[in-house]
């Protein structure tokens, strides 16, 4: 159990990159290096996480957590993720409460986000080598890439692979076989809060609070795009708590630290009720995830007994590897902007391949080297 917390709370803490790069994070750590799950479970529980709401990674999280340490793992893997960003987070919402703005962090996305792109490649090729076990599931694959580079929505495109699947086992045009996604990295260089202050139009107490971070954690399906439309839906237009600006300015600190992007919540819930604001926000927003989970994580060994089931599960497997893959070269055209970050992303990438060195080291450098870059 001690093992299983010291690796969550080294993710939620270095983790940067959106729930693309935490995924490849936790494959390196769980399959690579420990070899706590296969890489076949590991990819039927990322599978498992895009047919949930919530937020995906934080459910992979918690899924490893449960085949690890039961119970107990399920809890004490999905704390130790969250917890670290929830504290990064509300550091920084309380100097955005107090100063009224967001500090520059320019430098350290600089060389953190070449050092991204290698690592989620490197888990894209080990998974691949899992998933593509057929000549269809590689042209599923294919039909999947190519749908979300036109714009298919990621939920249309998950559907759609469970129909294919479906609709081949039903006509027996193929043997089952055995055996999202991310967010950009913004950089700004600094949000000017506008002296906002507590900044809430009105009081807010802590069971209105509450609820509306339930209902959010509980139908959101999706990347954090979406979770923007939803605090945009609740908390701007309909309640009045926040400005547009103070939305924008939670999102971009969601996604320039570490961690599930979710904390998000974290800083709204400090922005408007303080530190227990922040704390039934986050609670509010993380709790379903772990309820979801328990439910949906015995279903699964079930699902690799049921020829169609299985069937089925490998075709989402293959459609959320698809979408992690567009998502990397999105990622990748903001990330590799000049030679310095270019060297960056290569570097990484041959030190993860071929010396199979700990992600974690290289964010760590690559920070180091962004700063310097910058200075």
């Amino acid at each position: 159990m001690r093992e299983l917390a010291l690796v969550f709370l080294k993710l939620g803490t270095i983790a940067f990159g959106g729930p693309a790069a935490h995924i490849a994070m936790m494959e390196d750590e769980v399959v690579r290096r420990r070899a706590w799950l296969t890489r076949e479970e590991f990819l039927d529980y990322l599978g498992a996480t895009n047919l949930i709401p919530g937020p995906n990674s934080t459910e992979l999280a918690i899924h490893v957590g449960y085949a690890r340490a039961g119970w107990l793992g399920l809890i004490v893997a999905g704390a130790a993720f969250i917890l670290p960003a929830a504290f990064i987070v509300g550091a920084i919402a309380w100097g955005y409460v107090r100063f009224g703005s967001l500090p520059a962090v320019a430098g350290l996305l600089y060389g953190i986000k070449p050092v991204v792109i290698a690592i989620v490649l490197q888990a894209l090729i080990g998974l691949a080598k899992t998933a593509l076990k057929s000549a269809w599931l590689i042209v599923l694959a294919v039909a999947c890439i190519v749908a979300a580079a036109v714009g298919v929505n990621e939920l249309g495109i998950l559907a759609g692979a469970v129909v294919i699947a479906l609709s081949l086992r039903t006509l027996a045009f193929s043997k089952p076989a055995d055996g999202r996604i991310g967010e950009g990295l913004l950089a700004p260089l600094l949000l000017q809060a506008g002296g906002v202050g507590t900044a809430a139009a009105i009081p807010v107490s802590l069971v209105p609070l509450l609820g509306v971070f339930l209902k959010i954690g509980s139908v959101l399906f999706g990347s954090g795009y979406v979770l923007l439309a939803f605090l945009r839906s609740d908390l701007v237009e309909r309640l009045h708590w926040l400005t547009e600006r103070q939305l924008l300015d939670a999102v971009a600190v969601g996604q320039m630290t570490p961690g599930p992007v979710f904390t998000t919540a974290t800083f709204i819930g400090y922005v408007l009720h303080g530190a227990s604001g922040a704390a039934v926000a986050t609670i509010g927003i993380f709790l379903p995830a772990f309820v979801f989970v328990a439910i949906s994580g015995k279903l699964i060994p079930a699902m690799r007994r049921s020829p169609t089931a299985r069937a089925v599960l490998d075709a989402v497997n293959v459609a959320s590897l698809a979408l992690m893959a567009v998502v990397t070269a999105q990622l990748a055209r903001a990330a590799v902007v000049d030679l310095t970050t270019l060297g960056l992303a290569v570097l990484a990438a041959i030190l993860l391949l071929h010396w199979k060195v700990n992600s974690a080291w290289l964010v760590l450098g690559g920070a180091v080297v962004g700063l310097a870059a910058r200075a």
